[in-house]
């Protein structure tokens, strides 16, 4: 089973937890599968399984891939003046692969599912959800 979800992003970075929506999507889908696998669509956006109960992880998060690519320093800037958003999708990467038990997904309490914005805003970012 596969679908893809669409949602826009308000900040050129930015940390957008789905967790509720592909929980809503396992629930209804997951039953008798094994895994669920997370595709986020664009070279400069990423998916990430991180701790969602203190905000300031994600701060921490975006401030560490900040200072290892800073804006404005890069080739590719020459281009379209966001080599850093690629770089820091690259590292964190496209997808994640989280297993399924009785329809439900096996993260621990203090794991969330992150879509990784890195070049925004935009009006339409898609996350590809393949059940297995």
């Amino acid at each position: 089973m596969q679908l893809t979800i669409t949602f826009s992003t308000t900040h050129r970075e930015e940390l957008v937890d789905i967790t509720e929506k592909i929980r809503g999507i396992v629930r209804e889908h997951g039953q008798g599968k094994d895994l669920c696998a997370l595709y986020a669509r664009g070279a400069t956006a990423a998916i990430m399984i991180q701790e969602n109960w203190d905000p300031n992880i994600q701060t921490d998060v975006l401030n560490c891939l900040r200072n290892i690519a800073p804006r404005g320093k890069w080739l590719h800037d020459r281009v379209d003046g966001n080599a850093d958003a690629h770089i820091k999708a690259g590292i964190v990467g496209p997808s994640e692969v989280i297993p399924i038990r009785n329809g439900e997904l096996l993260l621990s309490t203090w794991q969330n599912i992150f879509f990784c914005e890195f070049d925004g805003p935009r009006s339409k970012r898609e996350v590809v959800i393949t059940i297995v």
